[in-house]
Order: structure tokens, then sequence, then C-alpha cells
């Protein structure tokens, strides 16, 4: 249902960036933004893995530094038949983990070293589980195509706004007066931006049952999440917003209307379905 639910939103956003291509941007607008973006995200797809290793200080561990991570690790590969990823760690008291890699030829799971203090290793299965389904659903493709068409909307937005300013929309083909160009503008660059969201929350949902048919019980990640949580409101994770959507759970916190912008779904509802898959009521 989760993967239905991907496809028909990929499509929602592939027809809205043609819709407001054409009603601001006009055609030349729509393929300039498009472009720009799609060489914006293929670089950050490309180089993803360097980037945001580098970034959370993350350092790859060999199999006689960390032998438990590395066991674990290939079990579930053998499992999910997939190859083994690079492993590393992030010296970081906040538990959390994520995967990354253009494809999972050339992937790495982190974690970082509250996670392997706090959790039990089938706890720590149920995450290294997840974290490889992303990788064999190929999540990094698909989260940077989502990004290259919300990117693109919003960069023609943006133009038609400024464009909007300086008087340069009055032909036919940009995209009427001031007042629509701006409220239209300003509804296309939040409904992409919906859409990607969601986009994430989907694939989390089956990286959560994929983690748990590799792992062999969907309790063990269950708990894990349940832990992940209580500690990760103890002692906060200070993230990059832009990378917030990697990581098992969401290190950016939210309530009321901003929980709408999150990347991922409430954790109470993660930890529902993952009984209800243990105790066949799915």
């Amino acid at each position: 249902m989760n993967t239905f639910k991907t496809g028909i939103l990929m499509t929602i956003l592939t027809i809205l960036f043609i819709f407001v291509g054409q009603a601001l941007g006009g055609r030349n607008g729509a393929f300039f933004a498009f472009f720009l973006a799609a060489i914006m995200n293929l670089g950050t797809y490309w180089f993803s893995d360097k980037i945001v290793l580098k970034l959370y200080g993350a350092h790859e561990v060999t199999e006689a530094e960390a032998p438990k991570l590395h066991r674990i690790v290939r079990q579930l590969s053998l499992s999910a038949n997939l190859p083994m990823p690079k492993i590393y760690i992030m010296d970081n008291d906040t538990p959390n983990a994520f995967a990354t890699g253009r494809n999972p030829q050339h992937a790495a799971v982190a974690v970082t070293t509250g996670l392997l203090r706090i959790l039990s290793d089938e706890e720590l299965a149920g995450v290294l589980g997840h974290e490889l389904t992303h990788v064999k659903h190929r999540d990094i493709l698909i989260g940077s195509i989502a990004a290259t068409f919300a990117g693109a909307i919003s960069i023609i937005a943006s133009m038609a706004r400024w464009g909007a300013i300086f008087g340069m929309g009055d032909d036919d083909d940009s995209g009427g007066n001031i007042l629509f160009v701006f409220i239209f503008s300003m509804i296309a660059s939040i409904a992409a931006m919906l859409i990607q969201l969601a986009i994430s929350r989907s694939r989390e949902y089956l990286a959560d049952e994929g983690g748990a048919k590799i792992s062999g019980n969907p309790l063990y990640l269950a708990s894990a999440l349940r832990k992940l949580e209580t500690a990760s409101r103890r002692i906060p994770m200070k993230v990059n917003p832009s990378t917030a959507h990697m990581f098992i759970v969401n290190p950016l916190r939210g309530s009321g209307v901003m929980k709408l912008f999150s990347t991922h779904p409430p954790i109470e509802e993660r930890i529902a379905r993952l009984e209800a898959m243990a105790y066949g009521r799915r």
C-alpha cells in the first residue's frame, strides 16, 4: 500500500510541476528550473554519502574495531541479499542511525555511539535492518527525484514572484497579475513540499516493515524505536535540517501544525504497525 502511495504522490508531484511550470514560468521557465534542480540534486545524490558522513564526523570502522556491529550487519545483508555496506560510527550521545549511498553497491550505514550504548543486539538488528531496507529500496534515489521536482517547483515559483515584482509577468506565457502570481506560487511551493514529505513518510513505513522481516521479529525494531524516541527527547541531536529525513528517528521536534512538515511518521504509529505485524493483525 505504501509503495502504491509513493507512486501516486510522485505522479501528483510530476503533474504539479508541469502545471506550475506552464502557469507561472512558461515552458522555458519550467525547463530551466527543472534542469537547475536536477543538476543540484544529481550532485547531492552522487556525493551524498561523503557529504553527510563528513558532516556528522562519522568514521569508518573495521571488523577488528567493531566486531559485533560487523557481524550483525553481515548477517542482515545476507538475509536481505545485499552487498556488505561500509560501516561508520558517529561519536554522539544521541542514539540514532542512517543509511546513505547512491545504490546497494555504494552504500554505507552509520550509527551513533549513543545507539550502540543503549540497544540490545536484537534491537540493534531491527534498526540496522530498517537502514538496509532503505538501501535495498533505493530510497536515496527516490528521495532525490522527489527533491528535484519539489526544488524545481520552488525555483519556478521564486522566478515568478521576482518577475511579478519587477513587472516581467505581463505576457501571456508567464502568469497573470501580481496577486495571482504571489498566491499561486506560495500555494504551489507548500504543496510540493508537503508531497515530498509525504513520500518520505511512506518510505519510512516501508523501511520499518522491511527491517522487521530482515531482522526476523518486528518487536525488535518496535522496542528500539521506543528507546530511541525517549532518549532523543532527553539528549537532542544537533543536525542540519536538510539531512533530518535520513535518520531512523527524526532529530527535529515539532508539535501542532508543524507535524505536517515532519519527514517521519509518528513513532506511536510506527510502533503500532510493527506490533500488528508481530501479532498477525495485518
